[in-house]
């Protein structure tokens, strides 16, 4: 039986820092969750915080390479503990994220801690110091709004569900570069354990209308060009769409989900066996995209415990 999750993924990864754009940067990690940074006149924005204050603090340190501006905003495009819990190393003055977002944090925040923690535990490098309690923003809003770095404008965007139910996009138009989240992977699998598959195509055709000159990655390497943008909004939906037409038609077919796990693998692996992460989310993909052709619209919730339970049925 395999290691479950990532548990058995132990291996550092190289960072890289990059200008994407003007004072406009992609923390990136050979697969693991990607930030992004904006610097403007009087302050930076920093998007998704990493999985710990500890975690947080390399961050941390990259920005000061490039600004001794204060770190105002913390974004986070959605809930999971991975991205959200090291959002305390920053003392910003504000933590934003969508009223989806926020639902999710108060009705399965605690759970998903745990679940993720248990899931990928070096992903959670000191994880001693995450403070007590959930993450929780202090900045909320329904479908959009804009903040100011002095004239510098940021637009962030809930443009429909897709990896969660709350996903945000921030925009900088003077750019043209987007900073996307999970909505948006490049070479990386898409985790869909608490997807809207359905939905998610539809959100990658709102993002491709701002036609992003750069755009940086939920996990994957910053895309600089707007052929990699085309070419990573392709992918992303290839994966959805055949995770998702793979667990429907084994649900039209009658199969259990072990057997759909197994036609969902055969249907899946050429194509996306390679990318990072592939197989610690399979199980979990193929999960929700089950429940979701089985008529279940919002995900369930996972504990601890159903993510071991699974695990053991369609790995054993």
């Amino acid at each position: 039986m395999s290691a479950f999750a990532s548990t058995g993924d132990t291996a550092e990864k190289t960072v890289s820092f990059t200008e994407i754009g003007p004072d406009l940067y992609a923390y990136t990690a050979q697969g693991d969750p990607n930030s992004g940074i904006i610097v403007g006149d009087d302050g930076c924005i920093v998007i998704d915080a990493q999985a710990t204050p500890a975690m947080a603090q390399d961050v941390i340190a990259r920005v000061r390479t490039v600004t001794d501006k204060p770190i105002r905003y913390v974004v986070l495009t959605h809930y999971h503990a991975v991205r959200v819990l090291g959002a305390s190393a920053y003392g910003a003055q504000g933590v934003v994220a969508s009223d989806g977002t926020l639902a999710l944090i108060r009705e399965r925040g605690e759970q998903d801690k745990a679940s993720e923690i248990g899931r990928f535990p070096r992903l959670f490098r000191g994880e001693d110091t995450i403070p007590p309690g959930l993450t929780w923003p202090n900045i909320t809003f329904e479908s959009g709004m804009t903040l100011f770095l002095g004239k510098r404008e940021v637009n962030l965007f809930h443009l429909g569900a897709g990896h969660t139910a709350g996903d945000i996009v921030a925009w900088v138009p003077d750019a043209g570069v987007m900073f996307s989240g999970d909505l948006v992977e490049y070479h990386s699998a898409c985790y869909c354990g608490d997807a809207h598959l359905r939905h998610w195509p539809d959100t990658l055709d709102e993002i491709r209308a701002f036609a992003p000159a750069a755009l940086v990655p939920g996990r994957g390497d910053a895309l600089t060009s707007p052929g990699q943008v085309a070419e990573a909004l392709a992918m992303t939906r290839s994966f959805v769409t055949s995770l998702y037409g793979a667990a429907e038609l084994s649900v039209a077919r009658g199969r259990d989900l072990k057997e759909t796990f197994q036609a969902t693998r055969d249907a899946m692996d050429p194509a996306f066996g390679s990318f990072a992460i592939y197989e610690h989310c399979l199980p979990f993909n193929v999960s929700r995209a089950f429940d979701e052709a089985s008529g279940i619209e919002h995900p369930r919730i996972w504990t601890a415990e159903r993510d071991r339970q699974m695990w053991a049925e369609l790995q054993g």
